[in-house]
């Protein structure tokens, strides 16, 4: 289902003169991306420029750089027409001040010259935040969700060294109670050597060992055009998966009606500011097709599932992460990390919670500020989140039965170890409790026995 439409950050601002309003700049801004303090992004501007005696063009174009902390900077570019036909260009730039932020944020001084360089005048503009903030607020709006698989599962790895990118693909059958886990990984290594797709297959029967299996590694090729990667063993379109490793092999056909889950905020997915990022393309699929381990078939029909994409520098320092299908549509989705990165390596881990419920995600807004509001308590068998946000409290559980748990050694692009412990047979209890006439009520709560999707992760 795709119903994108919007693809930038747009707002419209206007700016005037200090005690002449008629000679003003109405400017509309399209962003190219989600629009955050720590941007250093060029953007199209579109609007007005009104000079009197000199200018009233309504088609002016140019550019805006946004850089208010990496450069200090916000600087704008016009090209626009006078009333006597000329060609002008204006030009100027916010200077950012820290310590005078409001002032140095609002006060635009410019040049106006003419095609051979000549200055015509200059000119301070300022934004009336009493006057104009609110009607600025009123316009902005963010890009509208991408609800198309491809786009968000496509790769977004562009030749860097030390990149870490994996697909994972995790589903329940509804009819045996067997889970499934498909992994693709794409390393690139830090220190610049061939880049490499590899991965894994494990199958969860109800009351058996879990079978587990590895494809690869094979040198990467970038896919064909429709595909999200391929190597001689395994291929992922937006809709399809098939492959073989060992004794397992699928072809799986997914559907799904529902939109990105951004467990991340969009923003550090859109812009990798932060070590890495995780969204799911796919939170609520529903899985078609069959697995074959251990001699036998599984037949699918329905079976609920997700596909989820990682992009970053490498795997944590230590993690925890679940999907849990809720049932009707509704999906849980943690990833409560530490990072390697030193001076955060020594913070507890930072659990980053999205639920879907009726169609609605919580919580609302940046999830990377409620995840300063939550805690974390990583251990095996059984796991741990809980805090409050707002007027909501959360807890969640976790418990891989060690019986149906795979360990994996991999490596990091800069060649250091990690392991993961994963079960598709995990036990789930989430509880969304409302505060309510003074009290803690339950506002939302699910059980989940033997088909929660988890793992927990850290150093060899």
């Amino acid at each position: 289902m795709t119903v994108t439409t919007r693809r930038h950050t747009t707002f419209s601002e206007v700016m005037a003169a200090p005690g002449d309003r008629d000679c003003r700049l109405e400017l509309d801004v399209a962003v190219p991306e989600v629009l955050h303090p720590l941007a250093d992004v060029r953007a199209d501007l579109r609007g007005r420029v009104r000079i009197p005696g000199l200018a009233d063009d309504p088609h002016a174009s140019g550019s805006l750089h946004i850089a208010p902390l990496t450069r200090r900077r916000i600087r704008y570019r016009l090209t626009f027409t006078a009333l006597d036909g000329r060609v002008l260009h204006l030009d100027g730039w916010k200077s950012i001040d820290l310590r005078h932020p409001v002032r140095s944020m609002t006060t635009l001084p410019a040049t106006v010259t003419d095609g051979a360089g000549t200055v015509v005048m200059e000119v301070l503009l300022r934004f009336h935040l009493r006057r104009d903030l609110w009607p600025m607020l009123r316009t902005f709006r963010l890009p509208s969700p991408t609800r198309t698989s491809r786009d968000r599962l496509a790769p977004r790895w562009n030749g860097e060294p030390g990149r870490l990118e994996v697909w994972y693909t995790t589903l329940t059958d509804p009819a045996t109670g067997t889970g499934f886990w498909v992994h693709h990984e794409l390393v690139a290594p830090a220190g610049g050597g061939t880049p490499y797709l590899h991965g894994w297959a494990a199958a969860f029967p109800p009351a058996e060992a879990p079978a587990f299996t590895r494809f690869g590694p094979h040198d990467w090729q970038p896919p064909r055009p429709g595909h999200v990667l391929e190597t001689p063993g395994a291929i992922a379109t937006a809709d399809r998966l098939t492959g073989s490793a060992g004794d397992i092999d699928w072809d799986l056909r997914a559907e799904t009606a529902s939109g990105p889950l951004f467990t991340f905020p969009r923003w550090a997915w859109d812009t990798g500011l932060l070590p890495g990022a995780q969204i799911v393309p796919q939170p609520a699929a529903r899985f078609h097709g069959t697995i074959r381990h251990g001699g036998r078939a599984v037949r699918l029909e329905g079976a609920p599932g997700a596909t989820a994409h990682i992009y970053g520098h490498g795997n944590a320092r230590r993690w925890a992460w679940l999907h849990a299908d809720l049932g009707g549509g509704d999906v849980a989705e943690v990833v409560a990390a530490v990072s390697t990165r030193p001076g955060l390596r020594r913070l507890p881990p930072l659990p980053f919670v999205r639920l879907r419920v009726e169609g609605r995600d919580w919580p609302g807004g940046d999830t990377l500020l409620a995840a300063l509001r939550l805690r974390a308590e990583i251990d095996l068998p059984t796991w741990r989140v809980w805090g409050r946000i707002g007027d909501h409290r959360l807890r969640i559980e976790v418990t891989q039965p060690p019986e149906a748990t795979v360990a994996v050694d991999y490596a990091d692009p800069d060649g250091s170890a990690a392991v993961c412990r994963n079960s598709e047979r995990a036990d789930a209890h989430v509880l969304l409790e409302r505060r309510s006439g003074g009290r803690w009520r339950p506002f939302r709560e699910w059980h989940l026995f033997g088909t929660a999707h988890a793992e927990v992760g850290g150093r060899a």
